[in-house]
C-alpha cells in the first residue's frame, strides 16, 4: 500500500464552526426562542442552556480546539442581546463578545464572527422581520455597532449566514420561523438579506478598511435524476441557479435572478471579498408537477446512498470538489464555512471527514483559491428545527451534566490539524476502508 501525505498550504485555516443561539445557552429574546416555546421543534426540544458558552464554557471548548491544532473559529454574534430592544445597546454584551474573540487570540486562534445566523431580536419579528425593508437599516445600525466594538480583534466578517436556508425554510417551506409557505413572501425576503448585505458590507469597510467581508452560503448540489431526460435537467438547474447561485451571483452583478424576473440592487455588486460555501449533501432531482414550492423538482437521496444515522445527509464526497469548483465563477477566495455529518456514534464522521477533506486537497492542486475549511461542529448543539436528535460535534455533549467526550474524529481532526496534512497513516487508523481509494498501491 502506497505511503503519501496530501499537505495544504502553510497559511491554511482549519477550524470549526458554531453559531450563537445554537451554543450559547438562555437566549430568550429572538425568534428561534418563541419558535420553541410554541412547541415547533423535534420532537418538542429547546435549546434551554444549549452547551453553556455564556456561562463561560466556550474557554474550555477554545482550549480543546487550540490543543488539537486549529488555528481559526468561526463563531456567531447574538443581535438580540447586543440590542435587546430598538433604542438600547447592552454594553454587557458586547464586553462578553470582546472576552471571545480576545480569547481565540490568547489561543492563537483567528476569529471569523458571522453577523447573523438565523436569529433575529423579538423586535425585529415584530416589525415583520426581513419582510420589512426597514429591517435593512436596523441590520447596517447593529453592524456598525458590533464592528466598532470588535474590530481591535476581528478583521474577518460574514455577513449573513446561509441566507438561502433562511428564506427556503422560514417563508417557503415553513420548517424555521415565521414558518410561511408563500413564494413571493420568500423573494421579498431574498431582496432585503441582499440589501442588508451589501449595507453591513459598505458599512464594515468604511469602519475598517483591512477587513474581508463575504457571505456565507449553503451549497447544495443538484443533479438531474435522470440524465437522458430534459424535464429532470431543466428543473435541476432551475433549483441550482436559484439556491445555489441567487445570492454570490447578487453580489458579484448586483442583479437579483428570480425564476421569472430580474432585480437591479447596484449597492450589492462587488461586495464580497470571499465566499463562504457550507457544503453537507447532494440531491437528486426528480420533474414533478405537484412539488410547486420546489419549482416542479423533487429532492431525494438515491437508495444506493450512504445516509447519516436520521437520513438528513447523503455521504457524497465528490459533492464538495463540486462546491469548490462551482465557487471559482465568482472570482474571489472561497473558504469552506461548514462541513459535517450528524453522526451520535462516531462511525461515520472519521470517513465522511477524511474523504471531504481529501476534495478540498484535489481542488488546491488544480490551484483553486480555497482558503480554508471549517468543520461543523466543535461540539454538539442545538440543531434548530431538529433540536437535539441530530449530533455533529467532534465532541460529545450530554446535556444534563454538560460532559464533553471525545469522539474519535476529534483525534482525528487534530492530527490533521497539528500537520496541516492528511496521511495514509491517518486513512488506515480512522478510516480503513477508504485507504485503497485515496493511496491506491
Amino acid at each position: 500500500m502506497a505511503q503519501a501525505t496530501f499537505k495544504f498550504p502553510k497559511d491554511f485555516m482549519w477550524g470549526t464552526a458554531t453559531a450563537s443561539h445554537q451554543v450559547e445557552g438562555r437566549n430568550t429574546n429572538n425568534n428561534w426562542y418563541q419558535w420553541e416555546q410554541e412547541g415547533h421543534i423535534i420532537p418538542g426540544h429547546t435549546c434551554g442552556l444549549a452547551c453553556d458558552w455564556w456561562g463561560g464554557r466556550w474557554r474550555e471548548d477554545f482550549d480543546r480546539a487550540a490543543e488539537g491544532g486549529q488555528n481559526a473559529h468561526r463563531l456567531s454574534l447574538e443581535w438580540s442581546r447586543i440590542q435587546p430592544t430598538p433604542d438600547r445597546w447592552d454594553e454587557d454584551a458586547l464586553d462578553y463578545y470582546r472576552q471571545v474573540v480576545r480569547g481565540l487570540h490568547e489561543r492563537g486562534m483567528r476569529p471569523m464572527v458571522t453577523l447573523h445566523h438565523f436569529t433575529d431580536p423579538l423586535w425585529i419579528t415584530e416589525q415583520g422581520g426581513w419582510e420589512n425593508e426597514k429591517t435593512v437599516g436596523h441590520f447596517q445600525a447593529y453592524v456598525e455597532k458590533v464592528v466598532t466594538a470588535l474590530k481591535e480583534y476581528v478583521t474577518f466578517w460574514c455577513t449573513i449566514n446561509e441566507p438561502n436556508v433562511y428564506a427556503t425554510m422560514g417563508y417557503l417551506m415553513g420548517d424555521f420561523p415565521p414558518g410561511k409557505g408563500d413564494l413571493g413572501s420568500a423573494f421579498q425576503v431574498m431582496t432585503n438579506l441582499l440589501k442588508g448585505h451589501a449595507a453591513a458590507y459598505h458599512a464594515i469597510h468604511k469602519i475598517q478598511a483591512e477587513a474581508e467581508v463575504g457571505l456565507v452560503v449553503n451549497y447544495r448540489g443538484m443533479v438531474p435524476h435522470r440524465a437522458w431526460f430534459p424535464l429532470d435537467k431543466l428543473v435541476a438547474g432551475l433549483q441550482s441557479r436559484t439556491y445555489n447561485d441567487f445570492f454570490p451571483h447578487a453580489a458579484t452583478t448586483g442583479k437579483l435572478k428570480f425564476p421569472f424576473k430580474t432585480l437591479t440592487v447596484s449597492e450589492a455588486q462587488k461586495t464580497q471579498d470571499f465566499l463562504g460555501i457550507n457544503y453537507y449533501t447532494q440531491d437528486r432531482v426528480s420533474f414533478s408537477l405537484l412539488a410547486v414550492k420546489e419549482l416542479f423538482g423533487k429532492r431525494f437521496f438515491d437508495p444506493q446512498d450512504e445516509v447519516s444515522e436520521t437520513g438528513f445527509i447523503a455521504n457524497h464526497p465528490s459533492g464538495m470538489y463540486d462546491a469548490i469548483k462551482w465557487g471559482r465563477q465568482f472570482n474571489v477566495p472561497l473558504i469552506v464555512t461548514e462541513n459535517g455529518v450528524e453522526d451520535s456514534t462516531g462511525k461515520l464522521r472519521p470517513r465522511y471527514l477524511i474523504e471531504h477533506i481529501h476534495q478540498i486537497w484535489r481542488g488546491l492542486n488544480h490551484n483553486w483559491p480555497v482558503k480554508g475549511y471549517f468543520h461543523w461542529s466543535l461540539v454538539d448543539n442545538f440543531e434548530w428545527e431538529r433540536g437535539w436528535t441530530q449530533r455533529f460535534g467532534l465532541w460529545e455533549l450530554d446535556i444534563e451534566t454538560q460532559t464533553r467526550t471525545p469522539r474519535p474524529s476529534a483525534e482525528l481532526y487534530a492530527e490533521i490539524c497539528q500537520n496541516n496534512a492528511l496521511s495514509s497513516q491517518m486513512v488506515e487508523e480512522y478510516a480503513p476502508e477508504v485507504l485503497e481509494k485515496l493511496f491506491p498501491g
